[in-house]
Parts: structure tokens; C-alpha cells; sequence
């Protein structure tokens, strides 16, 4: 028998009644084993004692006994480090929302306060202005703002003076009530994964507000905020034009920052800045930031061509210092975006603050949070690639498909003509080599024969689809848009050769496989390698078929989330998969238009099968619609690259046009049948929106009823919608085929589906002799024109051998 004891002294073993101890030579012999092996077998421990004479006096038993103790002390050492981290992150959080809670207590008196100066002399004086001065929770002391600025000048006195004003209003802004931040839409309230998270209410321009907490020191949170282009996706740019020191220790910067524009209808803001870092009196550290504009007589920047100037209106990041480390990290983006030069579709997203807060805001905070976790795990993920690197990845991926989506002409890209329609818009780039970021040759990655690389990119307006919805559908069911000859090509341009699956398959549809790489924080973003089985073919073997692989990012799933942008970026990758090789991203992106207009999507088609409820994998309700199922109208931007040999650009640039509006076709028809309002109650549209479907559903009922003589439904009396309601849930397998020599099916109810082991949106590619074997098909093309000479739609599918569509 044995027992465990502290600080290493436990018992040998029982001898007459007495405990002996290990020596100290014998405890640390048996720690050096455990680090080799904290688990032994029992043929191990008997070799353990052989090998280490020091050990030879102790039973196997005891050796047993003794790791068993020794993993229980590790694993309480754990829990314990453990505990001690919850505990001081829920004392900083305490912290942190006491200060939330002084800051909206101090909101609520001064509206008390308006409001009783508003009743008390709304008859004799007009109501002052409303003073922006505030009472920070950081600085405790009184901020009086003046209503206009004082004119400042390019002088190292002036921009410092700018400098200190900008500080003052941000600080207001963070801490303050300077903004009546409420709460974001669709967040819960108090601190959740996000952090706490508000956005502004009644102020120019858009605003958004988070803090949290960040297990990063107070120098590295700036360090990394600052460098905004590597957890910014939209930001393209930034160039720091001049840096000043101020006598306080702090420094002034003149910066220009460039925005990517995420749609093809609005063109890319920039901005004109100067950027203030100081250290507070309590040890806090402040980055603040501030449009300059002509008003302030500071220095100028001249407008720059494809740009609208904005304006950011004082912004910044204040970082303290966390007890056990780490930090609590206030972040404020208030912007004009200058929603007049956009088309008024797109304004909603110009003005929306939840929009901003989704893709700047929580972006920071998650970027920090990613960073801190990946430097408290492995090194190396299962795929032997750091997280970093594979971080990288996703940020080229991204920064490529933003490229190709501008075409900026100082990347290289120039417009070639159209085929007399302007829905897609054909960009032509020489030097891919710029467009990749990096300096490879075509040779290291390219065939040497691709010349140039071409880009084509439409954006079309979906009404009444959730992003995240949609965006789920494109990425599990590939095969209902893309085209495998399109795809074969955009791989040949690649090396060919084995590639190496290291990681675990997570699912499969249609030749499809996803095999995950990474994913960040809160599974906002997902990094994922997708292998295409069989769609190209090996240029020594041509009837050897070729899988294709292709690395995929994927954000904005999260139904949930209100605002997210969702987007489905791929570029097919080379056997190497290099952490450097070059990129061709093409794929989706997905902006949700915060507004409660209806519009109308062009060439809107309505059909029965569209109009009968589908769910997330095409053929299911789904009970549970999203917050973001409220948005009535989403702008979907579409862009894809392929790289070309000089002289073939008349060609591939008429095949990626084709290809892009079949695309768009594609699109059209799954948008239409994942609307959320099919319903999950009635699971149909409403009557005036389907005239077509009723129809079609009251004339099969006729058909049926005068060539059977029996009534297909029993509520045939009943109004035309619970006739397609009726019909879409009938319990036998109703389907429909067009009348043309090959018949195609244009419509089947759910159980119909579920026989054809299909959706609704595949329907349609499947004709009536794929279903049948070799036997079926005989039968099929000598009965069928005697079926359709006699008008009698009825074949007994039920017994036939079924073929994979």
C-alpha cells in the first residue's frame, strides 16, 4: 500500500509497519522518467526499474503508485494555473465594468439633466448646444470641448496642439459620454467573447465602440493596432509620411491611408490622417487618430484618382495595463464615409454602424485575441505549418481577391472592351508577379507560357437571402455552380504533382472534400484545403483523371451575427503548397444592406420549385431563421482570375464572361430557393409573390384528376395555397418532366426528392434517363413517346433501379 504527499517526499513502500521515503536521488531519477514517459506500461515501469540500479529497492507497484501521484499533481498544478487565469481576468472584467457602469450612470444624468433644461425653458430660450465635454473614467477630470476648433498650422506646435485635442475627444468618446453609444444589434448584453461591444446613436457620420480583454502586454497591443494593413483586410495601405516627437515622450505621425472598396459599384475611400501615441499619467498607453482638413490650416494631401476622401472624426485604441497581465483595450472607430458617392442601393452600408463594428472594430479585438492564443499553443499545427504562416495565408487569399476586385491601375490591371452588355466587367493584368506580392517568377509557380492574368467581376443585388445561409450552401455544395472544365483549367496553371493529405476529411458532397487547415478565434474565419476528385486530367495520361486542389477561406457563417460580411475566397494551389507560392484568388462576397426597402432582383425568375421551402442543404426546412435573415437585401460581388497565354485573351476572356453569368445564373436560383420566406410554418411563400407555382400546382391536380379519375389531394376545395402546400408535403413521390425529346424534370415534392436523392436546385440538371440503368433506358426510349402521344403522365419509378444523378 502507498500514499501520496507533498513537495515530492512520498513513501518507498511498508516495511514492518514503516514508511520509508524515496531518497532525493530517487525522486529525481523518477522525474527525469516522467518527462520521457508520464504514463509506463507495466512492462516499461519493470524495464525502468533493470535500467536505473537507484530504482532497483522499489517495487513495480510502487512505481505504479508513485506516477499515478505525480500525473495527479500535474494535472492540480494546471487546474490551479488555470483557475488563478479565470480569476484574474473576471477581477480585470469586474473592473472593467464598473468603469462601463460609472460611464452610463454619468449618461443618465446628464439626459435627466437636458431634459429638465429642455422642460424649463423650451418656451423662453432655445436649447444650447449640447456640450461634448464628459467626465472620463481614465483622466477623472472635467474635458471642456469648444464647439469649433481653433485653426492650427503645420507647425510642430500646431499639429501638437491638434494632437491634444484629438487625445481629449477620443478619450471622451472611450470613456466618456461624449456618444451615445447603445447597444450592438444581435450582441448580448455584458461581456460576452466579443467583449462589450456598442455602436453610436444620434452623431455624424458611423460609430462603433468595443473593450475587452486581450492577454497581450499594453506595447505589443499597440505595436499591433498600429500596423493596421495585417488585421485590416479592408485597408490597403498605409504610408507614414513624417514622425515628430513630442516633448511628453509621445509621437505625432502624418499618415494616408487607402480603403478597399469591397464592391465593383462604389470606388475606395483614403484618408488624410495624423496619428498621436502618449502614455497616460496611470501608465496607460494611447493610440488616437484624426482626419486633418483644411479647416485646421494643418498640412494637405491632394485627392488621388479612384478615391472618395473620408473622414475620421477622432478614433484610437486606449490599452492599460491588466494585474497578472495582459491588458484592457478600449477601442473607438467613429468615420464619414461619405455616403453620397454611392449609389443609393449601396448607402445603407455607408451608414450603417453595425456594419463598421462587424468588419473594424470586433476585427481588432478578435486579431488580438488570435494572436495571444496562438502564442500559448503549439508551434506547429497538423498540417506542419505554423499558425502564423497559415495566418498569412489567409490574409494573401484575401488581400488578392481585394486586389483583383479594384483593379487598380498602379497594380497593373486594365479594362478591356465588353460584348456590348455591361454586367461583367473584364480586367487584363501583365505583371502578375506585383498583383501576388511577392517576386516569383511564372516559373516557380506558372507555366512560363501564362503571360498575363485575367479578372472578371460582376455584383448583382439578392433580396430576402441570408449571407451566411447562402454562403454555407456555395461552400458545401460546389458542384451547383462551378464547372469542373473551369476549374481543370484554372489548375493547369499550376504544378502538377502528388499532394500530401495530412489532415482530417470534415465532410464531402459531389467530389468535394474539405479538409480544414485552421480556423480563428470564436470559428469566425475558417482556412480550409478543398481536393476536387477526378476533374482534371495528367497531361502525360490523358485518361488518367487528375484531383484538384484548392486552398479556400471562409468567413461569416455565423447566422447569428448581424452585419457580417460573408465571403468564399479559393485559388487553386500547387503540389508544393509552399508557404510563398503564388495566388490566383477568385470566389464570393456577401454585404448585407441594412435596410428595410424592398427591391426587386433582376432576372427573377418564379417557378414551383422555388417557391416551396428549402432549408441550409437545399431540400429541408429550417425552423430556425438567423438575425440576419431580417436583412431584406444583400449585394453579392463575384470575382475570378485565371491566368492566360498572351494570345489567347479574345478567348478566355469570352469563356470567364460566359462562365461568370452562369455563375450569376446559378446564384439567382439558389438565392430564390433559400429565401427565408418560404416560412417554417406555412413552408410557402406568400400567394401574391408565386402566381406561377399556384398555377402549375392547380393544373397537375387537374391533370391528375382527368386522365386518373381520382383527386391527387383531398383538400382540392380548399384556397391555392394550401393546394401547394398539399402538394409539396403529399406523402407519394410527385415529379414532373418537361415535354421535349429528352425529357428533363422541372418539378418534384419533397418525397419525390427524397426518391431521386437530389434538391430542388439540382432538379433541373437531371434528365429522366440518368435515373434508369442500361435496361430502364431502353425501356424508357420505346414507351416514353406512346406515354406522351396518350397524355399519361404516370411511370412507376418506384421499382426501377436508380443511377446516381
Amino acid at each position: 500500500m502507498a500514499m501520496s504527499c507533498k513537495d515530492g517526499k512520498q513513501p518507498l513502500n511498508m516495511d514492518n509497519g514503516k514508511y520509508v521515503r524515496y531518497t532525493p536521488e530517487q525522486v529525481e531519477a523518477l522525474e527525469r522518467l516522467y518527462h520521457d514517459c508520464p504514463k509506463p506500461s507495466s512492462i516499461r515501469r519493470h524495464q525502468l526499474i533493470r535500467e536505473c540500479p537507484i530504482l532497483s529497492n522499489i517495487e513495480p507497484k510502487q512505481i505504479k503508485v508513485w506516477f499515478q501521484n505525480r500525473r495527479c499533481r500535474e494535472k492540480q498544478r494546471k487546474e490551479a494555473s488555470r483557475l488563478q487565469a479565470v480569476n484574474r481576468k473576471l477581477t480585470a472584467m469586474n473592473k472593467l465594468l464598473m468603469e462601463e457602469n460609472d460611464r452610463l450612470q454619468k449618461q443618465v444624468s446628464q439626459l435627466v439633466y437636458e431634459n429638465g433644461y429642455f422642460r424649463q425653458h423650451t418656451h423662453n430660450t432655445p436649447l444650447a448646444t449640447k456640450d461634448t465635454s464628459c467626465e472620463s473614467v481614465v483622466t477623472s477630470g472635467q474635458h471642456h470641448l469648444t464647439p469649433q476648433h481653433p485653426p492650427r498650422d503645420a507647425s510642430p506646435a500646431g499639429l501638437l496642439s491638434i494632437a491634444e485635442e484629438t487625445l481629449t475627444e477620443f478619450l471622451s468618446k472611450a470613456t466618456g459620454t461624449a456618444i451615445e453609444w447603445v447597444q450592438m444589434p444581435g450582441m448580448k448584453p455584458g461581456p460576452d467573447s466579443s467583449g462589450i461591444v456598442a455602436i453610436s446613436h444620434g452623431c455624424t457620420g458611423v460609430g462603433a465602440r468595443a473593450c475587452g480583454l486581450v492577454g497581450l502586454e499594453p506595447t505589443r497591443v499597440a505595436e499591433i493596432l498600429k500596423d493596421r494593413p495585417l488585421w485590416f483586410r479592408d485597408c490597403r495601405a498605409v504610408d507614414v509620411l513624417n514622425v515628430l516627437p513630442t516633448a511628453n515622450g509621445g509621437t505625432i505621425e502624418l499618415l494616408y491611408m487607402q480603403l478597399y472598396a469591397p464592391t465593383t459599384l462604389a470606388p475606395g475611400r483614403d484618408f488624410w490622417l495624423l496619428r498621436y501615441t502618449s502614455v497616460l499619467e496611470d501608465g496607460s498607453l494611447v493610440v488616437c487618430e484624426r482626419s486633418l482638413k483644411n479647416t485646421q490650416n494643418g498640412p494637405s494631401m491632394p485627392p488621388v484618382q479612384h478615391f472618395v476622401r473620408a473622414e475620421m472624426l477622432p478614433s484610437g485604441y486606449l490599452v492599460r495595463p491588466c494585474e497578472g497581465g495582459g491588458s484592457i483595450i478600449h477601442v473607438v472607430d467613429h468615420m464619414d464615409l461619405e455616403p453620397w458617392s454611392v449609389p443609393e442601393v449601396l448607402r445603407p452600408l455607408y451608414e450603417s454602424s453595425t456594419a463598421l463594428a462587424q468588419k473594424t472594430t470586433m476585427a481588432a479585438l478578435r486579431h488580438l485575441r488570435q494572436i495571444a492564443q496562438e502564442a500559448s499553443q503549439s508551434n506547429v499545427t497538423n498540417w506542419g505549418r505554423r499558425p502564423a504562416a497559415l495566418r498569412a495565408l489567409s490574409q494573401r487569399l484575401s488581400r488578392g481577391f481585394n486586389e483583383a476586385l479594384n483593379g487598380f491601375s498602379d497594380e497593373g490591371w486594365s479594362m478591356i472592351g465588353n460584348d456590348g452588355m455591361d454586367d461583367v466587367t473584364i480586367l487584363v493584368n501583365s505583371s502578375p508577379d506585383k498583383l501576388m506580392g511577392s517576386n516569383l517568377s511564372f516559373t516557380n509557380g506558372f507555366s512560363a507560357v501564362n503571360s498575363a492574368v485575367l479578372c472578371a467581376k460582376a455584383s448583382m443585388l439578392l433580396q430576402n437571402v441570408p449571407p451566411a445561409i447562402l454562403l454555407r450552401f456555395l461552400r458545401e455544395h460546389r458542384s451547383e455552380w462551378a464547372d469542373n472544365n473551369i476549374d481543370a483549367y484554372a489548375a493547369a496553371a499550376v504544378k502538377v504533382g502528388p499532394f500530401s493529405l495530412q489532415g482530417s476529411r470534415v465532410g464531402s458532397s459531389g467530389g468535394q472534400v474539405i479538409l480544414p487547415l485552421a480556423h480563428t478565434i470564436e470559428h469566425e474565419e475558417f482556412l480550409e484545403v478543398i481536393k476536387l476528385e477526378g476533374v482534371s486530367h495528367s497531361p502525360e495520361d490523358p485518361m488518367m483523371p487528375r484531383d484538384v486542389f484548392l486552398l479556400q477561406l471562409c468567413c461569416g457563417m455565423d447566422e447569428n451575427a448581424v452585419g457580417t460580411c460573408a465571403e468564399l475566397i479559393f485559388a487553386p494551389i500547387d503540389a508544393t503548397f509552399a508557404d510563398d507560392a503564388p495566388l490566383l484568388p477568385s470566389g464570393f462576397r456577401i454585404i448585407p444592406l441594412d435596410s428595410g426597402k424592398e427591391a426587386s432582383s433582376p432576372n427573377r425568375t418564379l417557378d414551383l420549385a422555388a417557391a416551396l421551402e428549402v432549408g441550409p442543404v437545399g431540400n429541408k426546412a429550417s425552423g430556425d431563421h438567423s438575425a440576419n435573415s431580417g436583412c431584406t437585401r444583400s449585394v453579392m460581388t463575384i470575382a475570378f482570375e485565371f491566368a492566360f497565354e498572351s494570345h489567347m485573351q479574345e478567348h478566355v476572356a469570352a469563356m470567364t464572361r460566359q462562365y461568370i453569368r452562369s455563375i450569376i445564373s446559378s446564384v439567382q436560383r439558389v438565392a430564390l430557393a433559400l429565401s427565408p420566406h418560404l416560412g417554417s410554418q406555412a413552408g410557402l411563400r406568400s400567394p401574391l409573390g408565386t402566381p406561377e407555382a399556384q398555377t402549375l400546382a392547380r393544373w397537375i391536380c387537374q391533370s391528375y384528376r382527368s386522365y386518373l379519375g381520382v383527386e391527387l389531394l383531398k383538400s382540392n376545395g380548399e384556397g391555392s395555397e394550401s393546394i401547394l402546400k398539399t402538394l409539396w408535403h403529399h406523402s407519394d413521390a410527385i415529379m414532373c418532366c418537361s415535354l421535349k425529346a429528352l425529357p428533363i424534370f422541372t418539378f418534384a415534392n419533397q418525397a419525390g426528392l427524397d426518391m431521386l436523392e437530389t434538391t430542388l436546385v439540382a432538379l433541373q440538371d437531371i434528365t429522366l434517363e440518368k435515373i434508369f440503368d442500361d435496361h430502364g433506358r431502353k425501356t424508357l426510349c420505346s414507351e416514353f413517346p406512346q406515354i406522351m402521344q396518350q397524355v399519361f403522365p404516370f411511370l412507376n419509378l418506384s421499382e426501377r433501379k436508380m443511377e446516381s444523378g
